[in-house]
């Protein structure tokens, strides 16, 4: 009787969903330790049409006045006048179609401390994070990544690559998944120290292999996947005088670490060159032979163009996120300069402690200013190119880029419908400076992943957030005050 009545659920929310009745029917999901989350809708058998589809099919055109089918997950068919008889269809008039954009490195458990790294030094990213997040418990993790997933979904963000540095115990790693699965959002999870843990000490492999082992339980039916959070082979120590010294770590931690993820053949990422106390990391990665293909590093602000050329020659992609670089002050995030070297790129969060929201339109908007100002030149960066790295090459930079990042036949059906009517955006003019320059979340209407319709009319359909807000503040309040900070 459960199992039928789920099915009923889902069934119930899809076809709200595909009718513009979002919420109607937003009962509560069997199992979700959150009241705020419904049963995930069934996946759609649907023809968007007559919108205006941004491809990211690289040397494709755009399709003005265009139908997408989606059936089963996956896109059935693109093109102009389809023909799907008694298919259900959503009117795309006035919509920008296009692929859901892609994060590739955010810290989602950390979303609890929105907006909390201060003014002072001890109040600074790093202390808050570390103090507070000392203290987490499994539900806090579970409760700071429901509520970055749901912010994702609402903002047109239909890929995340949570970068989980506070796995505490094994359970942490687990609640944090699960609030991943029950939104349904596609992801890479990553599994990475805790906060308090030294870098004299090795991450627990032997967890992260039994992860990897049991993954088909964990997967959530392909959307998620495994990688491992890995702290490379040097770091700043402060010293008494406030100073930084640059030492290696242990051999036999990274080395462990590195080569646990290498058995298990699952994607290794790691924070380097971030700072001037962190110069030249990838050159000692590379003497010692770990500078590998898909090695995602991260920030890199610091990366010499030698260094880029010898990340670009193995395969080794990076994640830039301005917004927090600038924050925190590390500096001036490098785009082009990777590019221009032959690297793949993506766009990240970070961390909403420092960038207060997950809003990618914004990301993309200061990256092209970014470079733009840097060069001095206002055509420096094209739009499309910079919709592309929040899209396809983000996808490709997680090794995704066979499944999602553009809309074509046979890929997985991760699309938003962003509604260029809104007072914002209007009138029509060039698609890709409508998103970079103009778009923000709330024109984010409708929202797909693997065929779910997670957003529509401009509401989540399976995410009470008025209640998610009730408990995550509840939740928040409490690990502060465990913590006593503040």
């Amino acid at each position: 009787m459960n199992g039928s009545l789920t099915v009923d659920r889902r069934r119930l929310i899809g076809a709200a969903a595909a009718f513009g009745t979002a919420g109607a029917f937003a009962l509560p999901a069997q199992g979700a330790v959150s009241g705020a989350v419904a049963n995930l809708p069934g996946r759609s058998n649907v023809v968007i049409r007559n919108a205006y589809v941004i491809t990211m099919v690289p040397g494709a055109p755009d399709l003005p006045d265009a139908d997408v089918h989606v059936e089963n997950g996956a896109i059935a068919d693109v093109g102009v006048g389809l023909s799907a008889p008694g298919v259900a269809s959503i009117d795309g008039k006035g919509f920008i179609l296009m692929p859901g954009m892609v994060d590739t490195h955010w810290h989602m458990w950390t979303t609890l401390l929105r907006n909390m790294s201060g003014n002072k030094p001890e109040h600074g990213y790093f202390p808050t994070t570390t103090a507070v997040g000392n203290v987490y418990t499994p539900r806090d993790m579970y409760y700071g990544t429901l509520l970055s997933s749901a912010e994702a979904l609402f903002s047109g963000i239909t890929t995340v690559h949570d970068w989980c540095h506070n796995i505490i115990t094994p359970q942490h790693a687990e609640e944090d998944i699960r609030a991943l699965q029950e939104t349904g959002i596609r992801a890479r999870f990553c599994y990475g120290p805790a906060r308090r843990m030294p870098p004299t000490e090795a991450i627990n492999t032997d967890d992260v292999e039994r992860f990897h082992r049991n993954w088909a339980s964990f997967s959530n039916e392909g959307l998620l996947t495994l990688g491992l959070g890995w702290r490379g082979v040097q770091a700043p120590f402060r010293l008494p005088d406030g100073k930084f010294e640059l030492r290696p770590l242990p051999e036999g931690v990274y080395r462990k670490e590195h080569d646990a993820a290498r058995k298990l053949g699952i994607p290794i990422s790691v924070h380097l060159n971030s700072t001037t106390n962190d110069r030249g990391h990838v050159l000692a990665l590379q003497k010692q032979g770990l500078l590998i293909k898909d090695l995602q590093i991260i920030h890199g602000i610091f990366t010499s163009a030698e260094e880029m050329k010898a990340m670009a020659a193995v395969g080794a992609v990076v994640s830039v996120s301005p917004y927090s670089e600038l924050r925190i002050g590390f500096g001036i995030t490098k785009i082009l300069e990777y590019l221009d070297n032959g690297v793949t790129l993506g766009l990240s969060v970070d961390t909403t402690p420092l960038t207060g929201n997950c809003d990618m339109f914004g990301i993309m908007k200061v990256v092209q200013n970014i470079e733009n100002g840097r060069a001095e030149n206002e055509f420096k960066l094209p739009a499309r190119r910079v919709v592309e790295l929040a899209t396809i090459e983000g996808a490709r930079s997680l090794g995704l880029a066979d499944r999602i990042g553009s809309i074509a036949k046979g890929k997985r059906a991760d699309l938003i419908m962003v509604n260029t009517r809104d007072i914002n955006m209007g009138p029509f003019t060039d698609p890709y400076y409508m998103l970079v320059d103009s778009a923000q979340p709330w024109n984010v209407d409708t929202v797909m992943v693997d065929g779910r319709i997670l957003k529509r009319g401009g509401k989540l359909t399976a995410i009470d957030t008025g209640m998610l807000m009730t408990e995550a503040s509840k939740a928040s309040r409490e690990v502060r005050d465990r913590a006593r900070w503040w």
